[in-house]
């Protein structure tokens, strides 16, 4: 993992634990809960153990991701996924659709977990993203660092009597999500890329060894046939950006050089995205719909390399 220069990025000031309401939480239940899961995400479910998590992709026949999620086993019978709330609902009808005779339940329990965030002190060697931790009856997974802080999702029963002080605003995490140079998929960016034009093949989102699910044909030929056209990367702005907003080259105003996946503005550090761009238009001024070459886009460096080579 490349070390990011943290003197071209924010420095993360805050550290604790916030809750996340923007997030909710799948369970797949049943004996077949891991196949089943293994048949229709990007990732490896079947041979998940209870010491890793997986950054998994549910994509359209197309290899379009509908949704993003984080997925861990809780029992060899259980499966709990985190995802984006906005998506929860749609996401569980659209799985539900593949169950057939699978053994297997769906549900929303996001009622149940209340999910935080921590940012905690600068990473080391220690921090993996993608462990498990399991304390008395909460998980804990490793994320992806930001500006070289650790990251961290923890998952706690609502009716628990040992919640945390919450010391980290909500601001400063979704700061942390974006430098981490991993983008969920929104309701602005639905079916708006395939996994890899989020790096997700670079941060263990893909397994390209295991069997069929949707759009995986599409995602195969993506990454073996010819190189990658689009890519994520980090970027600061001038101006306020959202996601699913087009991005312009100064070269060429009429045709799109890419997306705005994820942003956020912070009170102190200002405007802050993971854009989707087009990989021959990273040069030069790149500016927002709706704005100008005067309010520009500076990419900055990802905390993690891209991988050539899978």
């Amino acid at each position: 993992m490349n070390a990011p220069d943290e003197t071209l990025l924010p420095r993360l000031e805050a550290q604790g634990v916030c809750t996340l309401p923007h997030l909710g939480v799948m369970a797949a239940q049943g004996p077949e809960a891991a196949l089943f899961l293994h048949n229709q995400l990007t990732n490896d479910f079947l041979l998940l153990d209870r010491s890793h998590a997986r950054l998994a992709a549910f994509c359209n026949a197309k290899g379009r991701m509908q949704a993003s999620m984080v997925g861990f086993k809780t029992s060899d019978d259980e499966v709990l996924l985190v995802l984006p709330k906005e998506l929860l609902a749609q996401t569980l009808k659209r799985l539900s659709l593949f169950v057939l005779r699978a053994k297997v339940r769906l549900s929303d329990v996001s009622d149940l977990w209340a999910v935080r965030g921590h940012l905690n002190e600068p990473s080391d060697s220690s921090h993996v993203p993608w462990t498990l931790t399991h304390d008395h009856d909460s998980w804990r997974v490793g994320l992806y660092p930001a500006a070289g802080h650790a990251r961290a999702l923890s998952l706690s029963p609502m009716s628990s009597a040992s919640a945390p002080n919450e010391t980290l605003s909500l601001e400063d995490w979704r700061l942390s999500e974006v430098l981490s140079g991993i983008a969920d998929v929104q309701q602005a960016t639905f079916e708006a890329f395939v996994p890899q034009m989020l790096n997700y093949e670079s941060v263990d989102g893909v397994n390209f060894k295991k069997g069929c699910y949707p759009g995986q044909e599409v995602v195969a030929r993506s990454q073996f046939r010819g190189t990658l056209k689009r890519r994520t990367f980090l970027a600061q702005s001038a101006s306020a950006l959202q996601a699913g907003q087009e991005l312009f080259h100064v070269t060429d105003a009429s045709q799109p050089a890419g997306l705005v996946a994820q942003a956020t503005t912070h009170p102190l550090h200002g405007h802050w995205a993971l854009v989707c761009l087009q990989v021959g238009q990273t040069e030069g001024v790149l500016y927002p719909a709706g704005g100008s070459p005067e309010t520009p886009l500076t990419l900055k460096p990802l905390p993690y390399a891209l991988r050539d080579d899978i």
